[in-house]
């Protein structure tokens, strides 16, 4: 064996082990040194005491490192461990595994310690060498590290993603599609709503003006930019943040990219983040004119326009490039969104886009971005100050495909499924097209219903031989299965493209009389209060009342609330009650009962009804019924039980339907189905609710048949059925309704004058007293009879069905002894005598009281009597002599959402 492989010596003393046992004279650790060297074994482990390392162990290892070694083993006490740790030092640094030290110092071999030193990681993360909180902070060497190869990674992607993004073809994503709208037998109504109503006109014929105009609407760094731009992003988040008037943050090119080359318009992380590229791409490709004319052509405009010449022909009647810096300041405007910018209104699918709200709001952003091409330098001060009108715009419809009702259809049946699919198909989705939309519409029915109406228009209307009396008439109506709520028929007006206010939703209009059936059911349904009782009673004091109970058919009669107290306004003044014609109902005693109260349309009777069972219950029980809560005037006046409220003819038809099934509420609705692609993307569910219980609808019901069968709706009787309904005139004559249903089909018809033409901003309702040639417009009149016309021919051919019989209900009210006369007309002023049939029973009308007035030759409810009224048959706006009425301005078209529109959100419905 070699002599460098050779055993090296056993160190004296019993070795390390014996070191390490404290044994005396045992070796410290480290191998003998030989004979002569600095120092000796004995001394420097030190057998017995504790005190420290001589000279000789400096040359092992410092002091302080002993004195770390010694702390990090733990070793706190004198003797054998604290010198285990400094010989353990001194070894480190001099003794070796093999061979001893030379005459003139240790070894060279690998020290070994009691703590070795840890190896180095690449991520020094924790920190090895702090302590505490202080390990897990980032040196600035890792921060920097980690900043830079972040960076690195981001640029690598981008320029990959950059690469491999290709831009799309024009072609490919403007593809025309259309949304196809069917009957409800399956039959195409009609294809339209998609890209169908656009011409591509030539950069040179769009006028600088509208180039301009949205350029400072928009992108002001468009003639500069590189397709993005980063400081505009900002500035958009920076200004909504104030809620000022801004640009928006994408650029021209990316509109641009997004309408003309990006088939998806989902808001998808993927999207905008290829959209970004693909901007990016044609910004440096592509020609800021072909850009420019690319994104006029394509943009949508709203009223079924895309790209700038169908937006001219749509708002003004012109071609694109006559378009002045007004006209184009205005359809820069919509491009923010014609939902809510244009002035015609959207409110069947937002309630908060109404025309008065979107004209508001167009009218600032038109002003604003005229004055921002001031200020960009596109128009002079001299030529902006020429414009301080706002520009004329002609009828919104202009598709001859949307012609007579299919336009209202149309509407409709779209609001309905943006406001009911739950944000699965938006207004955004369905101005892409490619949707099937499946309607409940009965194609015959509507035909029938048009047709009904423009009888009656015809053959009584006459705007030349009466031209202030019969303009401006209106008429609307719906008709609902139900069964199930289906919208099987409307009629919206003349014609969607020149009329385009859909008078079958919510228009403003007052119902009437047509809602003291909600009266009458809600004191069905919860009784009148006990007047001995607190404001706070349980419900259980209630008394449920019989349609033979009584109650004062009094004219002027001084209305109680339920305890017996005079209703006072907040001035003090007392509500004094008319009826239709100042007509006194069964004098001397006044008493009628519910049955002909509702026969003969008595208001003093229904208004004091209300007061008794509370005006909250008979809202209640208007809004169990169908009736939209947003659609309700203030139930704060008692003539609230007189129909100051304006539903729409939809919602009314739906609600009479309710009590048509015995209680059971459908909510109306006009879309079956919708596909997309193959894929049934909505699909309506019936959801039937009890409002009702069986005897109070079904009595409701046989009190509605008398008002046809021998009270003010004798005029809706059909042939061979049985017919339920109600006639309904508000205060004034500036409206008259007929609500009626038989078992199968439910159908309300409204008629009003309303000047809604494009200078009247004011919505203006007004009279009727002439109209038609008539003193005055009754429900019972042309309402009643365009329902007759229409239903004789909708139910052709349909099986007769009958009513269910009405089981006994509640108990007899106001009926007591007879007591002397009271000097204060009441609701419980007492009879001479038991009640006997009722003049309508017998043949003549009920006459007023008083000096003879022309109405007592006549029967007060028959529309064709020349009756010198007061106030009108059924529904009162106030209704009252004294005492302050109620707001009774009415709600502009659609303003809470469309009936069948907005059954969400929205909409009365």
């Amino acid at each position: 064996m070699s002599e460098h492989r050779r055993k090296p010596p056993q160190p004296q003393g019993g070795g390390r082990a014996a070191a390490r046992r404290g044994v005396p004279g045992a070796s410290s650790g480290r191998r003998a040194a030989p004979r002569g060297a600095t120092g000796s074994p004995t001394s420097s482990t030190g057998s017995h005491g504790s005190g420290a390392p001589d000279d000789g162990d400096r040359s092992y290892g410092g002091r302080a490192e002993a004195r770390r070694a010694a702390q990090r083993s733990g070793s706190v006490g004198a003797g054998g461990g604290r010198r285990r740790a400094a010989d353990g030092a001194g070894a480190g640094r001099g003794g070796g595994r093999r061979g001893g030290g030379g005459p003139n110092g240790p070894g060279r071999g690998r020290g070994r310690t009691g703590h070795e030193p840890r190896k180095k990681r690449f991520v020094d993360y924790p920190r090895a060498d702090k302590d505490g909180l202080r390990r897990w902070v980032p040196s600035w060497r890792l921060v920097t590290g980690l900043f830079v190869g972040l960076l690195g990674s981001l640029m690598a992607v981008t320029g990959i993603a950059y690469a491999l993004v290709g831009v799309p073809k024009v072609d490919d994503a403007a593809t025309a599609q259309n949304n196809v709208y069917y009957w409800a037998d399956g039959k195409q109504m009609v294809a339209t709503g998609g890209e169908t109503n656009r011409q591509i006109i030539d950069y040179d014929d769009i006028p600088k003006e509208m180039r301009t105009a949205v350029i400072s609407a928009e992108n002001k760094t468009f003639e500069d930019d590189k397709g993005v731009d980063p400081m505009g992003i900002a500035r958009a988040v920076v200004n909504m943040a104030k809620g000022g008037e801004t640009q928006g943050g994408s650029t021209i090119t990316q509109q641009y990219v997004k309408n003309a080359r990006l088939g998806d318009q989902s808001q998808t992380f993927t999207r905008k983040f290829k959209e970004l590229f693909i901007s990016i791409k044609v910004g440096r490709q592509v020609s800021k004119e072909e850009i420019m004319a690319g994104y006029l052509n394509t943009a949508y405009y709203g009223r079924g326009a895309y790209g700038i010449q169908a937006a001219a022909r749509a708002y003004f009647g012109v071609d694109a490039k006559e378009l002045d810096p007004s006209q184009s300041a205005l359809l820069a405007t919509v491009l923010k969104g014609a939902t809510y910018y244009d002035p015609a209104g959207s409110a069947a699918v937002d309630p908060a886009a109404t025309a008065e709200a979107n004209t508001e709001r167009a009218t600032k952003r038109w002003k604003w971005i005229l004055d921002e091409e001031v200020k960009d330098g596109h128009l002079t001060a001299e030529r902006r100050a020429k414009y301080t009108k706002f520009p004329k715009l002609q009828n919104p419809r202009s598709n001859a495909q949307l012609g007579g009702q299919v336009g209202y259809l149309v509407d409709l049946a779209k609001a309905y499924v943006i406001n009911n699919s739950e944000g699965r198909i938006t207004a955004n989705d369905l101005q892409q097209g490619g949707y099937e939309i499946h309607t409940t519409f009965d194609r015959a029915k509507v035909e029938k219903l048009e047709k009904s109406v423009a009888k009656v228009r015809k053959a009584n209307l006459n705007r030349k031989l009466r031209p202030d009396k019969d303009t401006h008439v209106q008429f609307g109506g719906a008709s609902v299965n139900p069964k199930d709520g289906a919208i099987e028929a409307i009629y919206g007006g003349e014609d969607a493209t020149k009329h385009f206010t859909n008078n079958a939703d919510q228009t403003g209009a007052q119902v009437g009389s047509t809602f003291k059936p909600f009266v009458l059911a809600a004191a069905f349904k919860d009784g009148t209060r006990d007047p001995d009782g607190l404001p706070d009673q349980d419900e259980g004091q209630r008394t449920i009342v019989n349609p033979k109970s009584l109650y004062s058919g009094k004219n002027k009669l001084k209305i109680q609330n339920y305890d017996g107290s005079i209703w006072k306004d907040k001035n003090g003044k007392e509500w004094l009650q008319t009826n239709d014609g100042g007509a006194d109902y069964n004098p001397p005693t006044y008493q009628i009962d519910l049955r002909e109260a509702m026969r003969e349309s008595v208001n003093s009777a229904y208004v004091q009804l209300g007061m008794d069972v509370g005006l909250d219950k008979v809202k209640s029980a208007a809004i169990d019924a169908g009736i939209k809560e947003n659609s309700l005037a203030s139930s704060n006046y008692p003539s609230f039980s007189l129909g100051t409220s304006s539903p729409s003819a939809i919602r009314m038809a739906g609600a009479y339907s309710t009590f048509a099934t015995s209680g059971k509420q459908n909510e109306p609705y006009s879309v079956k189905e919708v596909e997309h692609e193959g894929d049934t993307v909505y699909r309506h569910e019936t959801q039937t609710k009890r409002a009702f219980d069986e005897e109070v609808a079904d009595n409701v019901t046989d009190v509605l048949r008398t008002v046809v069968d021998k009270g003010t709706g004798t005029s809706a009787k059909l042939s061979g059925r049985q017919v339920a309904g109600k006639t309904g005139t508000t205060d004034g004559n500036k409206s008259a309704w007929f609500v009626g249903y038989t078992p199968q089909l439910s159908t309300a018809i409204s008629m009003y004058r309303l000047d809604d033409n494009e200078g009247n901003k004011k919505r203006e309702f007004l009279e009727m007293f002439g109209t038609g040639g008539q003193k005055k417009i009754h429900g019972a009149s042309f309402p009643a009879e365009i329902w007759k016309d229409y239903m004789e021919k909708a139910l052709k051919g349909e099986p007769v069905m009958n009513f269910p019989v009405p089981q006994e209900i509640g108990t007899v009210v106001g009926e007591t002894p007879p007591p002397a006369p009271s000097p204060t007309p009441s609701k419980t002023e007492e009879p001479e005598k038991s009640p006997s049939p009722t003049p309508s029973d017998t043949g003549p009308s009920p006459s007023p009281s008083g000096s003879p007035s022309p109405s007592e030759s006549c029967s007060d409810w028959d529309w064709q009597c020349n009756n010198n009224g007061g106030a009108s048959e059924g529904g009162d706006t106030d209704g009252s002599t004294g005492g302050e009425s109620p707001p009774a301005t009415p709600d502009p078209p659609g303003q809470n959402g469309g009936d069948d529109g907005g059954f969400i959100r929205g909409s009365s419905g």
